[in-house]
């Protein structure tokens, strides 16, 4: 193909032509409407179709052929093409063509507008533009040849020639073979060839730049370039990475929304640099990018505003790295986000054409009436909306609203035709809709006339369909049904007002389908085969149903070359269930009328990971504490956990089981035996099975029982310790004798590898010769952090954190894994809080030594994260690693945060609610479905779609029901959690009737009970006197539940009622209590002074003598005062007793010449007149005392063993117990 374009090359004439297209197509009806809309591009020219559209029926007759003018605007002035004899126009239409064979055509280089006029306006179409340039030809250059040292870099210029279409570049050889590219050879955008190092083997005379044009059809050869490359004379060393396109720290990017992008990143290094790409403000989008060229190039194809941000190239060796940052702005040219209607008015009426336009930056917005500015006062404009008051027939044109920003403009024509017509309906007679139950369903009456007419609609048994709540007529004449139901089912009529023109509509309701039994959550182990079943019925006359199943709102497919699906008819089965197969699974059946759905899910689990960090803490002669961190339970919680051992100093070493705790715990106090070195591990336990076993301790050695003698079988008895280091230290041996364990060692390094042996001497020789064991010395904290930290998107909820793996001599002592710190910063709305750098919450992820990957999931959707990572070793965490930013994706919301139901009258419910706490994204809107709860299998009634900005909603419901109501918002990601509440609608209300009197003197209290869902009603209590007048109680509320009517007479009877709308709803007759004015009531004895006199005198005497009893038992006693005094000890080692009102009883006490007993002389204060009062609480307090005087008295305490006494803050331990764990511990056993 090639050798061919270049013969044609040179046998080929320069022609080029330019085509204008500007046609008017016409149909003479009662009205038309007159469009400009974009037809063709070609290159650099943009064609337009003009044409007048068709909106009446066939039944309308044309009337005249109108005739249409065409006039051309180039660069703001009047451009006649009829007049340039190099150009040709059509008759028919306003397009002319330019053929140039051989003259200039820059003179036809700017911006053209159409105008089409007719007697009813002038339309006017986009701005199109006329780019002229000469054809691309090679500019005579000089051959390159280059000379290089192996190993270096080098770029082989192209130099393509200039031209606003970007050329089709391949370099090849002289047999127009291509170059072979890949990590180390690579073609940059600019055309030219980078080499990230050469070899000998680059060596050739024939790289060759070809340049292709494909509008111009031409190819442009270049020179070869001759590349040399000189063996190195020495060992040819590695570099760094060394950014060579683009150059310096970072660079900038402007694009326009809808464009392609393409990030470049070309680095020289030896060996070739690796490539990673990462967004640094938040994730990086796999859907919306590509990589491309050996990850050399990220590709965005049709780029958004949400891709402006910063992002980083990495290119990484052995040697070290380097970064660029590439810093993009997306802008947008102005785009409509509502467009004008063209309409039908009449005389009299006020026009309102909207147009609105967004871009970046926001556009400026003008309207102009038949190509021409607006001058009439009645035509105002504000905030892009076109107000036209009292139109006349004059006022009939075309208007243009233009939306103008610094990229280009966008035009639009809307068409006003004022006009009076006689009523027509478009609707075809007789059409036949089908619904399924529960779903909504709208019966067209399009109708035609000016001014527009009113249309009714009749049922067959409905009648006037008007004041049904479920039927409402819309703007355009149609009927909506909402939650049609089986009995709507019949012919429908749509009438024109005032005339005789109707149409009939016959509606056919179906049973909705319905899954009977829907999918099941399953917990299945991994590998193990999981199967979802949906069960469904749907109505006879329907067709087969479609079932779809989705997998998080993802279709699910059953493919040919993969057994990871299979999908049998309402059955899913995944015969080997992988992690990543766990999810909520949704099971659709589509029916050509309405879908049925509903959800299972998958949990994957697994034996529980192995924990981690296993520590010793807290070393005692007899015991230590041991702690951990859990491992993932992969979703099955752990019941306990076993704790083993291992006793070091026997050649057989065996596992064996020292302990198990609760699945709760995360550390245990281990007892051990004197004299022996353990090391322990940790095994997790859950439903699943056990998991493997963690990674064992350090070794800790206990001390000998003081009570252990031994036989050494000869005096002189010691330890011959010996110790070298594992690596660099060659043969010899650090040689020391000791009497007893341990031994320290100290300036040994951290975390150094030690071969130790210990040996038995006595002074008749050596013992048996030793193995030797591998020691470390202690740890230090980690030098560096994780490099090369990127994040990966998985979900809403779910991110995936990468990181290079640790250089292991920076560790600096035992890697025990990772940790990641999560930052979290707020909801995507509040990105004041990532510029303030305060995250609201930090969370914190451990992993294992080998990981270099982690799946971090319950996160919150659409929210600003930062995570960094560090490295664990035994002594703690090292540095962390640059805060990486992201945000997550939109998720569902969670369910509104309130929901009110409000009845202000028998058939009306309003609902009031709050926006979800968590919206996890941007809200949509609301779906509200409710239906009825007390009467059997009634379906969902209703189902609205709200606007966000809605916060209450009005419905008419049934005043004999009870519902709930499913209020649940949603985003662009589908419907979250709903909020259900249940309520009724409010009754009027009516005054109680079952009412319940208590009487007093001069009043009386009237309760009742209030009537369920009845609504308050305020009422008066009438009441009359006998020979008096009807008199009233001030306004009283029903919801009160009681009332007390005052002023009434004692004694005096009374007639009371309530009325309510001229009725008497209760009527009831009292007399209060008490004396009447006209009656004396015969006084007893009891109110008599010289009774109330008498009692009183009698109550005042038992009482002194009751207290004169108190009194003398509260002086008795066993001991005399001087006993008592001699006795006294220290009040606060005293035991109290409040338990009884003595301590002593009668029968006992002391009696002295100053203390005479008064139960000699009064029976009152015997044991059992006195019994009520105290007692037996005497005899008990007597007790405790005696007991309490003896412990006191005998000064003797239980002292605890000191053998058996552990170290706590009141008894610390003995000094020299605990070590530095940085040492190393020698013990030796004979």
């Amino acid at each position: 193909m090639w050798l061919d374009l270049l013969k044609r090359k040179k046998e080929r004439k320069k022609e080029r032509k330019t085509f204008l297209r500007c046609i008017i197509r016409y149909y003479g009806l009662y009205f038309s409407t007159l469009y400009i809309l974009p037809f063709k591009i070609s290159g650099s020219i943009r064609e337009f179709l003009m044409f007048l559209k068709k909106v009446s029926n066939a039944h309308h007759s044309c009337i005249s052929l109108i005739r249409i003018q065409f006039r051309w605007v180039k660069d703001g002035v009047e451009f006649d093409p009829s007049k340039d004899p190099e150009l040709s126009v059509s008759r028919d239409s306003g397009t002319f063509s330019l053929t140039a064979k051989d003259g200039p055509i820059h003179q036809y280089q700017g911006r053209y507008n159409c105008y089409a006029s007719n007697v009813l306006g002038t339309a006017v179409s986009n701005e199109a533009r006329i780019v002229t340039e000469n054809t691309p030809t090679l500019q005579k250059e000089k051959k390159v040849s280059k000379k290089v040292e192996e190993g270096e870099s080098v770029v082989l210029p192209c130099n393509p020639p200039n031209s606003t279409v970007a050329p089709v570049i391949h370099w090849m050889d002289k047999k127009l073979r291509h170059i072979q590219q890949n990590e180390r050879v690579i073609q940059g955008r600019d055309g030219n060839l980078y080499f990230s190092h050469v070899t000998e083997a680059d060596s050739r005379d024939d790289y060759t730049c070809n340049t292709q044009f494909p509008s111009a059809r031409i190819i442009v050869l270049k020179e070869p370039i001759k590349l040399t490359v000189v063996p190195s004379n020495s060992v040819v060393r590695n570099r760094r990475p060394q950014m060579m396109r683009p150059t310096g720290p970072s660079s900038s990017y402007l694009v326009l929304s809808g464009q392609n992008l393409d990030l470049e990143c070309i680095a020289q290094g030896l060996p070739s640099p690796k490539i990673q790409w990462i967004r640094k403000d938040g994730v990086l989008s796999e859907s919306r990018t590509s990589k491309d060229s050996y990850d050399r190039v990220l590709r965005f194809k049709n780029i958004s505003v949400s891709d402006s941000g910063e992002y980083q190239c990495t290119a990484t060796n052995l040697q070290g790295i380097i970064t660029h940052t590439y810093s993009v702005t997306v802008e947008a040219a102005p785009f409509w986000t509502k467009e004008p209607k063209s309409q039908l008015y009449s005389p009299g009426e006020t026009v309102k054409l909207e147009c609105k336009a967004d871009g970046i930056p926001s556009p400026e917005v003008t309207w102009s009436i038949n190509g021409n500015l607006l001058t009439d006062p009645r035509r105002s404009v504000k905030h892009g909306v076109l107000t036209l008051k009292n139109v006349e027939l004059s006022d009939t044109a075309v208007y243009q609203c233009k939306a103008v920003n610094k990229h280009s403009s966008i035009l639009i024509n809307a068409y006003v035709y004022v006009i009076e017509l006689p009523p027509q309906i478009l609707t075809e007679d007789g059409v036949m809709y089908s619904v399924a139950e529960g779903q909504m369903i709208e019966l067209a009456c399009e109708t035609f006339g000016s001014p527009r007419p009113n249309v009714t609609w009749e049922g067959e048994t409905w009648g006037a369909l008007v004041a049904n709540p479920r039927m409402s007529q819309l703007l355009d004449g149609s009927l909506q049904i909402s939650n049609a139901s089986l009995n709507d089912s019949g012919q429908y009529t749509c009438t024109v007002s005032n005339s005789r023109i109707t149409i009939t509509a016959e509606l056919d309701v179906l049973n909705k389908t319905v899954i009977v039994k829907p999918p099941l959550a399953l917990r299945i182990q991994r590998g193990k085969p999981a199967t979802l079943t949906c069960e469904y019925q749907v109505d006879s006359r329907q067709d087969a149903p479609q079932v779809q199943w989705r997998k998080n709102l993802q279709k699910l497919t059953e493919s040919s070359d993969s057994d990871k699906y299979m999908i049998d008819e309402s059955t899913l089965i995944i015969p080997d269930v992988k992690e990543e197969d766990e999810g909520t699974y949704t099971c659709e059946v589509i029916t050509t009328l309405d879908i049925a759905e509903a959800s299972g899910s998958i949990t994957v689990v697994d034996r529980p990971d192995p924990p981690t960090q296993i520590q010793m803490t807290e070393p005692k002669d007899r015991s230590v504490t041991l702690s951990w961190t859990p491992g993932d339970d992969h979703n099955s919680p752990v019941l306990e956990y076993l704790i083993e051992f291992e006793e070091t100093e026997y050649e057989r070493k065996e596992w064996e089981e020292l302990s198990r705790v609760s699945g709760n715990s995360q550390r245990t106090t281990l007892s051990l035996k004197p004299f022996l070195s353990y090391r322990f591990r940790v095994i997790a336990i859950n439903d699943i099975g056990k998991s493997d076993p963690s990674m064992y301790t350090d070794v800790i050695s206990t001390p000998a029982a003081q009570n252990i003698v031994r036989s050494f079988n000869g005096p002189g008895f010691e330890y011959k310790v010996m110790w070298r280091k594992v690596l660099g230290s060659g043969p010899s041996w650090h040689i020391k004798s000791i009497k007893s364990p341990p031994l320290i060692i100290t300036d040994v390094g951290n975390f150094s590898a030690f071969e130790i042996k210990v040996q038995a001497v006595n002074e008749m020789g050596e013992g048996p010769e030793p193995k030797s064991t591998i020691g470390y010395s202690g740890e230090d904290y980690p030098l560096e952090a994780p490099l090369n930290v990127g994040v990966d998107l998985i979900s809403s909820t779910a991110i995936k954190v990468v990181w290079a793996p640790i250089k292991r001599e920076t560790v600096r002592g035992r890697l025990q894994g990772y940790k990641i710190s999560l930052m979290y910063y707020g909801p995507e709305s509040r990105r004041e809080h990532v510029r303030e750098g305060k995250p609201s919450n930090i969370s914190f992820v451990m992993t294992d030594s080998n990981e270099e990957m982690k799946v971090l999931g319950d996160l919150l959707p659409y929210s600003h994260y930062a995570l960094s990572v560090s490295v664990i070793n035994n002594k703690g965490e090292g540095p962390q690693s640059d805060p990486l930013t992201f945000h997550t994706p939109e998720g569902v919301p969670g369910p509104p945060s309130s929901l009110l139901l409000d009845s202000p009258s028998e058939t009306e419910m309003i609902l009031h609610w709050t926006p979800p706490s968590q919206p996890n994204g941007i809200l949509k809107g609301y779906i509200l479905r409710y239906q009825q709860v007390d009467k059997e299998d009634n379906p969902m009634q209703v189902e609205k779609n709200i606007d966000h900005g809605v916060s209450h909603v009005s419905l008419k419901l049934d005043p004999h029901s009870r519902y709930r109501f499913y209020l649940r918002g949603y985003t662009s990601l589908g419907e979250g959690l709903p909020i259900i509440r249940e309520g009724a609608t409010t009754l009027d209300g009516v005054p109680p009737s079952n009412i319940s009197l208590s009487t007093g003197e001069t009043s009386v209290n009237l309760t009742w009970v209030s009537k369920e869902r009845q609504r308050n009603v305020g009422f008066f209590i009438h009441y009359l006197k006998k020979d008096g007048t009807w008199k009233h109680s001030e306004r009283v509320n029903s919801s009160q539940s009681f009332y007390t009517l005052r002023g009434l007479q004692s004694g005096s009877e009374y007639r009371l009622k309530i009325d309510f709308k001229n009725k008497t709803l209760w009527e009831d007759e009292i007399q209060t209590a008490g004396a009447s004015n006209h009656k004396t009531v015969r006084k007893g004895f009891v109110t008599e002074s010289w009774f109330i006199g008498l009692i009183s005198a009698l109550v005042l005497l038992l009482l002194v003598l009751l207290i004169l009893c108190f009194i003398k038992r509260s002086k008795g006693g066993k001991y005399s005062v001087k006993e008592k005094e001699e006795g006294q000890i220290d009040s606060e080692a005293r035991p109290m007793n409040n338990e009884g009102f003595g301590e002593y009883r009668c029968g006992e006490e002391k009696r002295t010449a100053s203390q005479p007993s008064l139960c000699e002389d009064s029976k009152l204060c015997n044991d059992d007149a006195l019994d009520d009062y105290a007692n037996s609480n005497s005899v008990q307090t007597e007790v405790i005392m005696d007991e309490s005087l003896a412990s006191q008295s005998s000064g003797v305490r239980d002292v605890p063993d000191p053998g058996t006494q552990e170290s706590s803050p009141l008894n610390p331990a003995t000094p020299g117990q605990h070590r530095d764990q940085t040492w190393i511990h020698i013990l030796a056993q004979d």
